[in-house]
């Protein structure tokens, strides 16, 4: 495998663009406690990356909880935290952008790179809308329309199709462990945000082209 042969990115939102996994803990927190279920750092990492309904799933399984809803409850307690959520992430801006993230995605535009974004939030439209950087995108994975959450490779392998390429074609960036099995398990180029991938960085301000190739060529050549 050759540097050259990647043609496309494909970005996880929350804690890779932009910090709104804040939002989703503060919202799924609410409900969780309202739920008489004790919030833990445990629970609160064991979210990271985990669709909507698999979150919830975790937080009922956390308060001996599971199967004591029918699915029309379930899904009235995912929109309740989705509510919150929206409400929170209305307040974002383009500051709210991590670091490092505007110059890397105008630096992959400049050079011809193809970009998607591999989400769980069924909000990513709304959030790029927000922090203004939509138009840097090809395409954006719905992921109502998938099968199966992180970590199954489903969303990194929609992501390449997107754009029209292979999966050798395209590296994806992550921040969680379920987004890096599912990039692996895509058969694509894992670059890791504070988790180890294929590549590794501890946080975004270190992500650039350069960084990644040097990298890259170490582990593949």
């Amino acid at each position: 495998m050759t540097f050259t042969q990647i043609k496309g990115v494909a970005f996880d939102l929350d804690g890779v663009l932009a910090d709104t996994a804040k939002f989703h803990t503060i919202a799924w927190r609410q409900l969780a406690e309202s739920l008489g279920v004790t919030w833990t750092p445990e629970l609160q990492e064991a979210l990271k990356g985990i669709d909507r309904m698999g979150s919830l799933d975790l937080i009922l399984q956390a308060g001996n909880l599971a199967h004591q809803y029918s699915q029309q409850e379930l899904q009235k307690l995912a929109n309740q935290k989705n509510e919150a959520y929206k409400k929170l992430i209305a307040t974002l801006t383009p500051n709210d952008i991590l670091p490092g993230m505007q110059s890397f995605l105008e630096e992959l535009r400049a050079q011809g790179y193809k970009l998607s974004v591999a989400s769980a939030s069924k909000n990513a439209p709304a959030i790029l809308g927000r922090l203004e950087i939509a138009h840097y995108f090809d395409g954006v994975v719905d992921p109502a329309t998938l099968h199966a959450g992180k970590p199954d490779p489903e969303i990194f392998r929609r992501a390449a199709e997107i754009l029209d390429l292979k999966p050798d074609q395209v590296m994806g960036l992550e921040d969680a462990e379920a987004g890096i099995q599912s990039i692996r398990g895509a058969h694509e180029v894992a670059i890791g945000i504070g988790v180890p991938g294929d590549v590794t960085f501890t946080n975004t301000n270190e992500v650039s082209l350069q960084n990644i190739r040097e990298q890259f060529e170490k582990k593949f050549n």
